[in-house]
């Protein structure tokens, strides 16, 4: 057998050697770059499937859940409306709501039982969403989340629930005075859902509830007030 050795110039074992290394180079920023771009797309996607409001604790903890994946699925409409109709159905339904607050029901019985009921009437959302709360031994929780659940919509449609109390019914039109400077006052991305209810006791004047605000200017506030400062 014959062995040949080759003898590579030093120039040439050069020029190979920065040939390679400018390859591993070029591999290495075009894999940063696409694991940058990947990463970008990611964050982009889970912000838009945040929820709008930073809402914490239990009940929040399964809306915010629910909302994220009925934002995935594009079905929050939906699940909005299968959550109101279980909370209607609760308060209604003596048997339902039974089911749902009574803690001698094991969990694998309730799980059952809620399989029975929704599989196939309701989304996968919210049928995941029910199973879950049946297997934590929450589901006495669930109107409550419903309520969790439609706050945060009402967030992403821009509405702001508004209240006006008043000792006598308010007109028609000054429903609509009110309401359009409750307008103004929200800013004109969102919308006033306004509810007008009627309580002799505050003698005159209105009272006014807006989000967490609350703004007394009702007749019987005042005359409490003077009381206060004769005394």
């Amino acid at each position: 057998f014959f062995y040949y050795i080759f003898i590579i110039p030093s120039p040439i074992l050069w020029k190979f050697k920065q040939q390679i290394k400018s390859m591993f180079v070029q591999l290495f920023r075009n894999t940063v770059g696409s694991s940058r771009c990947a990463l970008a797309r990611t964050m982009s996607t889970e912000a838009a499937h945040r929820p709008p409001l930073d809402l914490h604790g239990l009940h929040a903890r399964y809306a915010n859940a629910a909302y994220v994946a009925a934002s995935k699925g594009s079905m929050l409409d939906t699940v909005e409306n299968e959550l109101a109709a279980i909370k209607l159905t609760a308060t209604k339904s003596p048997a339902f709501k039974s089911f749902l607050d009574n803690p001698l029901i094991s969990r694998d019985d309730k799980e059952k039982g809620v399989e029975e009921m929704f599989k196939g009437k309701v989304s996968n959302v919210t049928l995941n969403l029910m199973m879950t709360l049946a297997g934590n031994a929450r589901l006495s929780e669930a109107p409550k989340i419903a309520d969790t659940f439609s706050q945060l919509m009402k967030a992403k449609r821009g509405e702001v629930e508004a209240t006006i109390i008043s000792a006598d019914p308010l007109t028609k039109a000054q429903v609509t005075a009110i309401e359009a400077a409750m307008k103004n006052q929200v800013g004109k991305d969102k919308s006033v859902i306004l509810s007008a209810k009627v309580d002799p006791s505050i003698l005159g004047g209105l009272q006014v509830q807006i989000g967490d605000q609350f703004l007394d200017l009702s007749v019987g506030s005042k005359i409490d007030s003077i009381s206060r400062t004769a005394v």
